[in-house]
């Protein structure tokens, strides 16, 4: 099994893959649930073979079929995806054999393929070739950054906070870091939780930012933190049953 991320992983599905041309399963695969089916497409080319442009996906529980991802517009997390769960890809597949030589196209015979990624992006202007779209993203992105900038600025170490993280219960606990992480994208915010609901003990990729026991300690988005007056729970016997 893979280890855990020593951050917080709220919006990454784990998943399997199948494919339509034999009976080989890729297991546990993680996948953000912000991905355009487009873009998940693309993903799975290397892993099965298909063609991102002609492929149609499945989403299975077991053997039940439980939706087509058919819209390639919407992120994989509109679709009722859930860690096991598997997806199937059904496409025209070319066989693959080793010791063959590897064949290239030119950029310009690449461009002139009808059934293409490239070719299936510009034709229904998805990704990078919509450009009302990317302009879009660019202004979201940099609208989050300017407000992850203004909450890391009024947020004190040791300040008490209140962790609100998707697919995860509401969490108590103070902050102990605010900044970048080594090899991520991105300002985080350090939190040693007061219970045991993190997913490390204050360090990440192998460094450490602060101290607190195993699985006490998050790296979160400043998005999901908000600081104020949240003292600690305090629990008794006479709450057990």
């Amino acid at each position: 099994m893979a280890p855990t991320s020593s951050f917080e992983l709220s919006d990454i599905v784990t998943i399997n893959i199948s494919n339509s041309q034999n009976d080989t399963v890729s297991f546990e695969r993680k996948y953000s649930r912000a991905l355009k089916i487009y873009e998940f497409k693309g993903k799975l080319e290397p892993i099965t073979g298909g063609n991102a442009g002609t492929m149609r996906l499945e989403l299975y529980s077991g053997d039940k079929l439980v939706a087509k991802l058919d819209d390639d517009s919407q992120p994989l997390g509109s679709y009722p995806v859930d860690d096991g769960m598997r997806v199937h890809v059904v496409d025209q597949f070319q066989c693959i054999q080793e010791n063959v030589p590897k064949f290239e196209l030119s950029q310009e015979e690449y461009d002139k393929k009808a059934d293409s990624l490239r070719s299936f992006l510009k034709k229904n202007k998805l990704g990078k070739y919509n450009e009302e779209e990317m302009a879009k993203q660019e202004e979201d992105r940099k609208r989050q950054e300017e407000e992850d900038r203004r909450k890391l600025e009024a947020t004190t170490i040791g300040a008490r906070c209140r962790v609100t993280a998707k697919n995860n219960p509401v969490r108590l606990g103070t902050v102990m870091y605010k900044g970048p992480l080594d090899g991520k994208p991105g300002v985080f915010i350090g939190v040693k939780f007061d219970e045991p609901l993190g997913v490390n003990d204050g360090s990440a990729n192998g460094k450490r930012y602060f101290e607190c026991g195993p699985k006490y300690g998050s790296f979160v988005a400043p998005k999901a933190v908000e600081v104020g007056d949240f003292p600690p729970e305090e629990f008794s016997l006479d709450d057990e049953l």
